[in-house]
């Protein structure tokens, strides 16, 4: 009864996703999981509950870009700024990331996933670190999705440090001038070897890119919706990837 209750549902939801095609996909996508807070105090609930209800939905994102051929994935999981919220809120969220992989771990492993990370790890506890570096090399050789997780990552924070390691460079005789490039910041960003983001996604209502990849963001397309993160599903992602499909991307050319 539940496999055909299952079966159901999933020709239901089908029925209800958007007409998307395989020749336009986006290559990476990025998400701003925002609102899990919102979401529990509208249900009267903690903040920390929507946290964790937040863990399904980045499992629902993963499995819908592995679908449709995304290739890389990256997951705002928290900023260098949201250090600031209450102790007993950033101590939970450090436990979400060993919480996750503990439970999606293995599926993610099947399914060929490789887990990435980017951020400051040296200002993470130790038992959050631990969990991403298992999981970073218990999937090091898969070669499906890349999920990123943006763990202690700021992006004003992250071109600080390229462009002082230029000044340092150039100091010191070891960079000239000439070849201080846009190549040369890719080349020493967080995401160096990481396409930019082709589209970027963000949850929750808000219309700012809160200190996310303002490099890499350049000229990606935006999507937002006023969807709370516990509360997006594989439907809203296909809708954000049916938009991004809609578009053409001039990069400043000529409309």
């Amino acid at each position: 009864m539940i496999k055909v209750f299952q079966s159901l549902w999933n020709k239901k939801q089908e029925k209800t996703l958007p007409s998307l095609s395989k020749d336009n996909v986006p290559s990476h996508v990025a998400i701003i999981m925002d609102g899990n807070g919102r979401w529990a105090n509208r249900r009267g609930l903690p903040r920390i509950v929507g946290h964790q209800t937040g863990m399904k939905a980045v499992k629902r994102a993963a499995i819908a870009a592995d679908e449709i051929g995304v290739k890389y994935l990256t997951m705002y999981a928290f900023s260098t700024e949201n250090w600031k919220r209450p102790k007993d809120e950033v101590d939970f969220l450090m436990r979400l990331p060993e919480e996750f992989l503990a439970i999606e771990l293995e599926e993610l492993i099947e399914k060929n996933v490789r887990i990435h990370m980017m951020g400051h790890p040296e200002d993470l506890p130790p038992h959050t670190i631990a969990a991403m570096e298992e999981a970073i090399s218990r999937t090091r050789n898969n070669t499906g999705l890349v999920l990123n997780f943006a763990l202690n990552y700021g992006s004003r924070r992250e071109l600080k440090e390229a462009f002082r390691k230029a000044a340092e460079d150039i100091a010191a005789g070891r960079l000239s001038p000439e070849v201080f490039t846009e190549e040369w910041i890719d080349s020493h960003l967080q995401t160096s070897g990481i396409p930019d983001p082709d589209l970027l996604i963000r949850t929750g209502g808000e219309l700012r890119l809160s200190n996310f990849m303002l490099w890499q963001l350049a000229y990606s397309e935006l999507w937002f919706t006023d969807i709370y993160w516990p509360e997006f599903g594989r439907d809203h992602f296909y809708q954000a990837i049916a938009e991004y499909q809609r578009r053409t991307r001039r990069y400043g050319g000529l409309s």
